[in-house]
């Protein structure tokens, strides 16, 4: 938990935060406990983690086995699984989940998001985004600064959601590393970014405005979300789809595709494609596709 800071300022030049790296002690994790655990998480969330991913399960789960004194994976299994530890089935997910994530990623989103749609939206009508794999909130922050900037203040509604609860409390706090501001455009870090000084010294914080702006929820996108979160113009779906089989793939852009109100843009990072996926949808940029 980040404190209060003594002082925050208006962020201008900054420098560079290194973090401390924590070397920990991890036992080997057998075949069987990986293809176990591994179901577990495909069960929960669809996601697929390949046999390359065994060692990264081992190094993120290790922790836990030391939190309940047990020395096997399969131990660890039994205690979850069999026992009252229904948080601690939430933990696995959350810690073999990625959130890796940075302000204003692939720019040439928000270049289209602010010159192809905000500019040319139509006044007095509510538009509404969702940054549907929001991580801890860099992505939808992002698009925040940009739709405070180019639509009226009381004409924009944002949804940022995950399967992870830690990231979502840390994107509601909106507290970062002042290193991770090395994207964000200068006027926006002046406006929207407080830098912490004295023992807050390497921290922003997002404004508070625009952290009021933006509802952070929990989403499985691997489950049914009909009947909330409503209908949306705008949906971030980014280095998301990647984590999926084909068979998950296609009901995740099922049910976004659900959402999308018609003529609204779904956003993918460049390194997915989902021409095959749906013919709701047609590309109307690299990685940026419109519901027909």
């Amino acid at each position: 938990m980040v404190n209060v800071p003594d002082k925050l300022t208006a962020i201008g030049n900054h420098n560079s935060v290194y973090s401390d790296v924590v070397k920990e002690f991890v036992c080997e994790i057998k075949d069987d406990e990986f293809l176990r655990i591994r179901n577990y998480l495909y069960m929960e969330s669809g996601i697929h983690l390949g046999v390359d991913k065994k060692q990264m399960m081992a190094t993120r789960l290790a922790s836990r086995l030391r939190h309940f004194n047990v020395h096997t994976y399969s131990e660890y299994l039994r205690l979850v699984m069999d026992g009252d530890h229904d948080e601690e089935k939430q933990e696995i997910v959350d810690l073999l989940t990625t959130h890796e994530t940075y302000f204003f990623r692939e720019p040439a989103h928000f270049d289209f998001l602010r010159e192809r749609i905000c500019e040319n939206w139509e006044y007095g009508r509510l538009f509404r985004a969702w940054s549907a794999a929001s991580s801890s909130g860099e992505e939808a922050y992002s698009m925040a600064m940009v739709f405070s900037e180019h639509l009226p203040q009381n004409y924009w509604e944002l949804v940022g959601s995950d399967i992870c609860r830690e990231v979502l409390e840390k994107a509601r706090a909106g507290y970062y590393p002042v290193e991770k501001t090395q994207n964000i455009p200068v006027n926006y870090l002046s406006q929207y970014c407080l830098k912490g000084v004295r023992s807050q010294n390497g921290v922003m914080l997002i404004d508070e405005n625009l952290r009021k702006r933006v509802q952070f929820i929990k989403v499985n996108l691997n489950q049914s979300f009909e009947g909330f979160l409503g209908m949306f113009d705008v949906i971030f779906l980014r280095n998301v789809l990647i984590y999926f089989d084909l068979h998950a793939r296609q009901q995740i852009v099922h049910r976004i595709v659900e959402k999308l109100n018609k003529g609204g843009y779904l956003f993918v990072s460049h390194t997915e494609s989902i021409i095959a996926i749906s013919d709701r949808l047609q590309q109307v940029a690299p990685s940026i596709y419109q519901k027909i």
